[in-house]
């Protein structure tokens, strides 16, 4: 149920790993032969104890389990305002696309806890990054585990051990396939669109050709003034290549009475988006893109829908929180 995995969510976890026991019970249903003999190659594939350097060193030379992507400190924390932790991690052969997300493990502060984030950082740059708001007990514990609630730096070798799985694919992935694309974050739901407008940024400074996106509309819709903080600089930066080839169009949406300093030449406006006049004055194929609620889903699903006829099509795509 949506109501126990959101608000009780350990329950949740812990609750499905009942497994183990359905999983033993299934070994010893081959052991009796009722269907067939269980091979040597099948046993030592799926035993738990074969497996369990897994949770220990992450995977030795000659497992038979799968090693995460990366596993060590991450070489650089990056402390953003309204307690949001940036961690950057060294590539090593980690190969990503544009919206995708990892699971992030730290021993340290839990050995069973796997977390989603989605990745922040561009394809085209020598590290990867995912940005954590800390809004729980367990980024709450990461958060100083990193030295956030330290005010000196910390040095690279205090930091916690981290394991990453991924990364994992999302409907992000194909935003590049569309001429015209509308990006639409609320709140934190910003950052697979990170990963997006960076990537464009390095293509746009590196004159790549071969980019079919020519135009993006991005509305970014904040509760608060403190989210606009950590991204702003790459918002500055995007805004300003773009803007020479009149190729990107930023609406940001604010829900509160006090104007936030964005540093951007666009104009913030106040209160929630008029979809259907943002739908209207788009005359191609298009990609829309969302990460937010499923309130806001169903509306711009329901929008996409209205405003495609004859020639005129939007694509929804979304990603939920």
């Amino acid at each position: 149920m949506e109501v126990i995995r959101r608000s009780y969510f350990e329950v949740f976890w812990y609750t499905h790993h009942l497994f183990v026991i359905f999983f033993i019970g299934l070994v010893f249903h081959g052991f009796g032969r009722i269907v067939r003999g269980q091979t040597a190659a099948s046993l030592k594939t799926n035993d738990p104890l074969v497996c369990a350097d897994q949770f220990e060193d992450w995977g030795n030379n000659g497992s038979d389990c799968a090693v995460p992507e990366f596993a060590g400190n991450p070489p650089m924390v990056v402390m953003h305002p309204s307690k949001t932790l940036e961690l950057q991690m060294k590539r090593k052969g980690f190969h990503m696309e544009v919206g995708q997300y990892v699971f992030i493990q730290c021993p340290s502060v839990s050995r069973l806890e796997w977390h989603p984030f989605t990745l922040t950082s561009a394809p085209e740059e020598d590290y990867f990054s995912a940005h954590i708001r800390i809004v729980g007990d367990w980024t709450q514990a990461l958060y100083e585990a990193c030295g956030g609630d330290k005010t000196e730096p910390q040095e690279a070798w205090k930091l916690p051990k981290l394991a990453i799985d991924g990364p994992f694919g999302t409907a992000s992935e194909d935003v590049f396939r569309y001429e015209v694309v509308m990006l639409v974050g609320a709140g934190i739901g910003v950052t697979p669109f990170a990963s997006i407008l960076k990537s464009v940024w390095y293509k746009r400074i590196q004159n790549n050709q071969d980019v079919f996106t020519k135009k993006i509309y991005f509305y970014w819709l904040c509760p608060e003034t403190q989210a606009f903080e950590w991204f702003a600089d790459l918002l500055q930066s995007l805004e300003g290549q773009m803007a020479e080839k009149g190729a990107a169009h930023f609406r940001v949406h604010h829900e509160a009475e006090n104007d936030p300093i964005t540093g951007l030449k666009q104009k913030t406006l106040y209160g929630k988006p008029n979809w259907d006049n943002e739908f209207t004055h788009i005359a191609t194929k298009v990609g829309v893109f969302l990460c937010g609620p499923p309130q806001l889903g169903k509306s711009l699903e329901t929008q996409s829908l209205s405003h495609t006829e004859g020639d005129v099509k939007f694509i929804f795509n979304k990603e939920n929180f």
